[in-house]
C-alpha cells in the first residue's frame, strides 16, 4: 500500500476555520488524494478545501451519514481514511490507523480517543455520554471497540461494499460499528489523541439530541444483529407490566375483595404477550445465525472460484508452453 492508494474523505459543514489546516497535515505526508464532501456549508468550507487542494464534492442531500454515503460513489482507490474537519484528530496518526490494514490483520480500524483523552477536549458530560453509549454497544451487539463514535477511521472499500448503510446524521459512525459486527468484519481498534476545538470553530453536535439518536439506533439496528436481546427487552418490559398489573389486582382480590375482571385479563395478556416475544426473538436469531452461515459459505465459494478463475488461464498457458517445447 502507498499513499496513491488511499483516499482521505472529510466530511464537512461549516468549517471554514479549521479546514485548510486538516488538509495540510495529510498532504504534507504525501497523501493528496484528498475528498471533501460538503453539507451545503454557508461560509468559506469549500472555497478554502478547494484553496489546499482537495477535491470538493457538494453532497445532494444533507447529513453526515448521506455525505459519508454519497462520497463512497467517488472513491477509486481500495482505502479510505475517514476524519471530521474540525482539526480535533491529529492527520499524522493516519499511520497508526492504516498498519492494520497493510499487514492484514484488520479491514476496518477505529480510533480511540478515549484511552487517553485529554479533559479540555472533551466536556463531563459528553465523555459520560460517550462511555455509557459503548457500554451499551458491547451489551446489545457483544463487541467492545472502545469507542464506536469516533470520527477518525480507516477501512478498505470492500469491507464498506459489504454494508448497506442507511443513517443520515451523526448515527453514521453508530452504523458502521454495527455493521462491522454484523457481517463478521475484522476491526481493530487503535488509540489516538483528540484535540480541543481550535477558536472560531464552533461544534455541530447536540448531546442530548444527538445522543438519544445514537441509542434508538442501537437498540434499532439489534433488531437485525441482536434479535434475542430487542425482542426479549420487549418481552421483558410486557412480562414486567402484566406481572406488576396482575399483583395489583391480587392485592385487591385477597386484601380488599374487589373484583378486577379486565385488568386480570390484561395482565395475562401482557405476561403472554411477552412469552411469545422472547420466543420469537430466540427464533429470529437462530434464522439469522443461518443466514449469516450461509452468506459466509457463499462468499467463501465465490473466492474459491475466483481464484480458479484467475488460475486456470495461468495453467494453460504453462501447458501450451509445454507442448511447443
Amino acid at each position: 500500500m502507498d499513499s496513491d492508494d488511499v483516499c482521505v474523505l472529510i466530511p464537512t459543514y461549516n468549517e471554514a476555520a479549521t479546514i485548510g489546516s486538516v488538509i495540510d497535515g495529510f498532504t504534507e505526508q504525501g497523501y493528496t488524494n484528498v475528498l471533501v464532501i460538503d453539507g451545503h456549508s454557508s461560509d468559506d468550507t469549500r472555497t478554502i478545501a478547494t484553496e489546499h487542494g482537495a477535491r470538493v464534492i457538494e453532497q445532494r442531500r444533507s447529513g453526515k451519514g448521506q455525505a459519508v454515503r454519497e462520497a463512497l460513489e467517488y472513491v477509486e482507490v481500495p482505502y479510505v481514511v475517514m476524519i471530521d474537519g474540525d482539526a480535533t484528530y491529529d492527520p499524522s496518526a493516519i499511520e497508526d490507523l492504516l498498519e492494520p490494514l497493510r499487514n492484514g490483520r484488520a479491514e476496518h480500524v477505529i480510533g480511540d480517543r478515549l484511552e487517553e483523552i485529554d479533559p479540555a477536549a472533551m466536556s463531563r458530560m459528553n465523555r459520560i455520554g460517550n462511555r455509557l453509549i459503548n457500554t451499551a454497544f458491547t451489551l446489545i451487539h457483544g463487541r467492545d471497540f472502545a469507542d464506536i463514535l469516533s470520527g477518525y477511521r480507516a477501512f478498505t472499500r470492500s469491507s464498506i461494499e459489504q454494508m448497506s448503510l442507511s443513517a443520515d446524521g451523526l448515527t453514521i459512525e453508530t452504523e458502521l460499528a454495527v455493521a462491522c459486527v454484523k457481517h463478521r468484519i475484522p476491526t481493530a481498534v487503535v488509540p489516538i489523541d483528540y484535540r480541543p476545538r481550535p477558536n472560531g470553530s464552533e461544534s455541530n453536535l447536540d448531546p442530548v439530541r444527538d445522543g438519544g439518536r445514537i441509542f434508538h439506533t442501537l437498540y434499532r439496528l439489534a433488531r437485525t444483529n441482536n434479535p434475542v436481546f430487542y425482542f426479549g427487552s420487549l418481552g421483558l418490559c410486557s412480562v414486567l407490566f402484566g406481572s406488576t398489573v396482575g399483583a395489583y389486582v391480587g392485592y385487591e382480590w385477597f386484601v380488599v375483595h374487589v373484583s378486577h375482571e379486565a385488568l386480570a385479563v390484561l395482565s395475562a395478556f401482557a405476561i403472554l404477550l411477552g412469552v411469545q416475544l422472547f420466543m420469537f426473538g430466540v427464533v429470529t436469531d437462530m434464522v439469522v445465525a443461518v443466514n449469516r452461515e450461509h452468506t459466509r459459505q457463499i462468499e467463501s465459494l465465490a473466492e474459491q472460484l475466483h481464484e480458479t478463475a484467475d488460475t486456470e488461464p495461468q495453467e494453460r498457458s504453462a501447458q501450451e508452453s509445454e507442448r511447443r517445447h
